[in-house]
């Protein structure tokens, strides 16, 4: 059974990758210690622990903030995210062992199940642990926080990605859990550059959904400034 603490910590992380708790929201630490009845201390002990992996920010007489999210954040995240991956990817190869890879395997099928079942918020922390997963197989003190820290963004960034409006998406989704399938297979097989072409189509897959979150397609202010003129127009005819 989990402590108060680790709930707390497991809640906060989920509440965020998730999108429940937004970019910049507020976490109110009294609020917290009532509901998981906890003292001041363990709260902040896990607030600084969320705040080292990238999840929050702790500011001087402010007190805790989810980890906001701006224009330079995004570039930062979209530049540097592939390289991160593919090193990443080439090191999972070289390095991972066999109780890892069957851990892989498990949240996959996770992964799948969750897929299938349509169910959005275990979609993204089984996605999240699969990819941390092959993090802890690179085995680099150096990859595994800059992992860690983009992978918070990424699930953040393509949360729509996880809940499928249309046939395409849905499409894009089946996709996602095949290159999972594909990464399993090429690490069984230590195939690194299968892996590293692999990153790069599930990364475009990634992208490009992002993309449609951050500059959703549909809208057309063309329809706003005309439709009511040609309106007026036809009832003054």
């Amino acid at each position: 059974m989990k402590s108060s603490k680790s709930s707390l910590y497991d809640d906060l992380k989920q509440q965020i990758l998730t999108m429940e708790l937004e970019p910049d929201a507020d976490l109110d630490e009294m609020v917290l210690c009532e509901r998981y009845g906890l003292s001041r201390t363990p709260v902040r002990e896990v607030f600084r622990r969320l705040a080292g992996e990238g999840y929050i920010d702790i500011r001087e007489n402010k007190g805790a903030r989810v980890i906001p999210m701006n224009h330079s954040t995004l570039r930062h995240f979209f530049l540097v995210a592939p390289m991160v991956y593919a090193a990443i990817g080439r090191l999972a190869v070289q390095n991972f062992t066999r109780p890892q890879l069957s851990d892989l395997s498990t949240t996959q099928e996770r992964f799948r199940a969750a897929s299938n079942a349509g169910d959005a918020s275990a979609m993204v922390l089984e996605n999240n642990r699969f990819h941390e997963i092959m993090g802890e197989m690179s085995r680099n003190v150096y990859l595994q926080p800059s992992l860690g820290r983009l992978l918070i963004d990424h699930a953040r960034i393509g949360h729509t990605f996880f809940r499928p409006r249309n046939d395409d998406m849905r499409q894009r989704l089946t996709l996602a859990v095949q290159h999972h399938d594909g990464f399993i297979a090429a690490i069984e097989r230590h195939d690194e550059d299968a892996v590293v072409d692999l990153v790069f189509e599930h990364w475009e897959l990634s992208r490009e959904n992002m993309e449609m979150f951050i500059a959703p397609q549909g809208l057309k202010a063309d329809a706003l400034v005309d439709g009511p003129t040609t309106s007026s127009m036809e009832k003054t005819s």
